[in-house]
């Protein structure tokens, strides 16, 4: 059957090749986390410092989000994303320059602005290749690549950690050239590998190509309740409803990313490379979260109580980190069950904007959720390193993220869901 054998060969192709980039982006966005236990003792940043350095990175990426969907929906992925890797991917490497708060601050920004529009650019390229009823699954699969390069990175960062003073450098600058290099050199790959279009699917069979193509059509023709045109999608007060519990997700997840390893290291005497490898396991707890709700959440269609499930699972494990005794064990125990939840929301939640939109719609409402929910990511890690300069400790932070991860699973469930989701 010509559905079966496309869909299959759609998925072998396609996400297995956007795991590899989105692994790549995701540990550039956020391998400053693994850094900052020596790099902050060295360049003498405060909790303060460094909370609002990872964040503004969401400030130029928020910016300049939509502008850059629409100019890769008009320009074609493959040009566009090649684009944005071998920006990020210099910008990323030229943090080894960072020798001061301000500096810091500069190259953190550069480098939201150079990743912007990679993730919904993606988004937007699947919306493309999979019917509405596959993406659960088909997002949770690709934004295993989030938890999957904390899983690969926490020990690759640990063993570059030790390369301490090789050649002159600090562990922390091999750390940002070998893993900020990989972007770069990826680009060429994408624009030899991305196809566009079903249509343009050479790798496909005739029969298989017309299937799909027919099938993408009709879906964006007989799709109730969407948007066509970016204006008529920025107006709707459903798409902005539907954007603040993205922004509570996302609060909780950066906020736990970028400090995991220094909540754990807070709770015992573990070495900078020993912490930095044991906060790999709540990325595997995070990696089982997504394909597991994902995955059911396309078995029964629903999407809701996907979403607004996992977010109280995460609040329960944030939680649990302040009840709990402090030791590393039991802290990354209650941390894998936060890690579950918040990144089990992903794959559902990913399902509901594309419902709604179609055309330009698509590729600058994804990208306008996205930015708006990625403000999260500046406020999550800001917010936890100020209340830790002011208390001197993880407790009330990780209680505010529990609290927003709670609100953001009321205002799901009161959002009507579009039909197509």
């Amino acid at each position: 059957m010509p559905e079966t054998t496309a869909l299959a060969k759609v998925r072998w192709r396609i996400i297995p090749f956007l795991f590899l980039l989105y692994v790549v982006a995701y540990l550039d966005r956020v391998n400053v986390g693994f850094a900052a236990i020596d790099m902050n003792e060295q360049l003498g940043f405060s909790a303060a410092v460094y909370g609002f350095g990872s964040g503004i990175f969401f400030l130029s990426y928020t910016l300049l989000e939509v502008p850059s969907n629409l100019i890769l929906a008009r320009v074609g992925a493959r040009v566009w994303i090649a684009r944005i890797m071998v920006t990020w991917g210099l910008v990323s490497t030229a943090m080894i320059f960072v020798n001061s708060a301000a500096m810091f601050y500069v190259l953190r920004f550069l480098l939201g602005a150079a990743e912007a529009g990679f993730f919904p650019g993606l988004l937007f390229y699947l919306t493309n290749w999979f019917p509405a009823r596959e993406r659960a699954r088909t997002v949770a699969l690709f934004m295993t690549a989030t938890a999957m390069a904390g899983v690969i990175g926490a020990p690759l960062s640990s063993a570059l950690l030790q390369l301490d003073g090789t050649l002159g450098l600090h562990g922390w600058q091999w750390l940002f050239i070998i893993e900020g290099l990989p972007a770069v050199l990826l680009a060429p790959v994408v624009l030899s590998r991305l196809t566009e279009k079903p249509e343009d699917a050479a790798w496909l069979s005739a029969e298989e190509r017309a299937w799909l193509s027919q099938k993408m059509a009709q879906e964006r023709e007989h799709t109730p309740e969407t948007f066509v045109t970016f204006g008529a999608a920025i107006r709707s007060s459903r798409l902005w409803a539907l954007s603040v519990p993205y922004f509570c997700i996302v609060i909780a997840f950066y906020g736990v990313s970028f400090w995991l390893p220094q909540i754990v290291q807070a709770t015992g005497t573990l070495s900078s490379a020993t912490v930095v490898l044991l906060s790999a396991i709540p990325y595997v707890a995070a990696t089982i979260g997504m394909v597991t709700i994902g995955v059911h959440s396309d078995r029964t269609g629903e999407r809701r109580w996907h979403v607004a499930g996992p977010m109280l699972i995460g609040a329960a494990g944030f939680v649990l980190t302040v009840l709990a005794p402090a030791t590393a064990a039991m802290s990354l125990f209650t941390l894998s069950i936060a890690a579950f939840g918040i990144w089990g929301t992903l794959g559902p939640y990913w399902t509901l904007p594309p419902a709604l939109l179609r055309g330009t719609a698509a590729a600058g409402g994804i990208a306008l959720v996205n930015s708006i929910g990625n403000l999260g990511g500046f406020v999550g890690p800001f917010v936890v390193g100020w209340v830790r300069e002011a208390t001197g400790g993880f407790t009330s932070g990780l209680l505010l993220l529990a609290a927003v991860l709670v609100v953001g699973a009321v205002v799901i469930l009161r959002i009507k869901v579009p039909a197509a989701a």
